[in-house]
């Protein structure tokens, strides 16, 4: 099965060597799975020709806002309405997630209760899982056919599920303790209040339950359905 990743932000020039990019860390979440990957980098305007070319999309996190004016925002949403329509499974992570709300319908936002930062705990449906996240920007009004997965105190539409169309996480799976460390040192300075980076340091050690996220995906895109002309 060909997953395509639809690489929409860029992890820091200083963490790239020992992290590696964004769909590095995609591949390496899913390996095991049977899965081979194609990356677009649809923030630099590389779409695919069509919605069929791979057998599922994955779209990545980013710095920018799902709300923000960039050239290729416009033409994401098409490309995920137009998966939804031809029932080409689509999942989404924090930004994936935000802007897979705002596509269909949905409302993303800036959160004026802050930021979420490192490990955190979030139940789906009466199981706990602890992602690291990354994020201010969140889901605040969820799209018609949206079913609410999982929530924080911090994030109540942590994780959303459209029917067998779309898996969305705000949480970053991907992202190990070395790599929200990396972050904090290079782009937390200064954008995320001092307190919530010590906290989140604090946390480095905590265990995640990474496996179990990326299981949950990759049974997502294999389960069976029908592709729609």
């Amino acid at each position: 099965m060909r997953i395509g990743i639809l690489q929409t932000g860029l992890a820091p020039d200083a963490l790239i060597e020992s992290s590696g990019d964004y769909p590095d860390m995609f591949v390496r979440l899913l390996d095991g799975h049977g899965f081979s990957f194609t990356t677009f980098r649809v923030i630099d305007g590389q779409f695919p020709a069509a919605v069929t070319d791979c057998d599922g999309w994955l779209i990545t996190g980013s710095r920018h806002g799902a709300y923000e004016d960039h050239p290729w925002i416009p033409p994401l949403e098409d490309f995920i309405r137009a998966a939804f329509a031809a029932n080409v499974p689509v999942v989404g992570i924090c930004f994936g997630h935000q802007i897979i709300a705002q596509a269909m319908g949905g409302r993303v936002e800036k959160y004026a209760g802050g930021w979420s930062v490192g490990a955190t705990e979030y139940d789906f449906g009466g199981e706990t899982l602890t992602l690291n996240a990354w994020h201010q920007d969140q889901v605040t009004v969820t799209p018609p056919g949206a079913t609410v997965l999982a929530s924080s105190d911090f994030c109540a539409n942590a994780a959303l599920l459209y029917d067998d169309r779309a898996l969305t996480v705000q949480a970053h799976p991907e992202f190990q303790p070395a790599f929200i460390d990396g972050l904090m040192r290079t782009r937390g300075k200064g954008l995320v209040p001092d307190p919530l980076l010590a906290a989140a340091t604090a946390r480095l050690d905590t265990p995640l339950q990474t496996r179990t996220m990326a299981d949950r995906i990759a049974a997502f895109f294999k389960q069976p359905r029908t592709l729609n002309p």
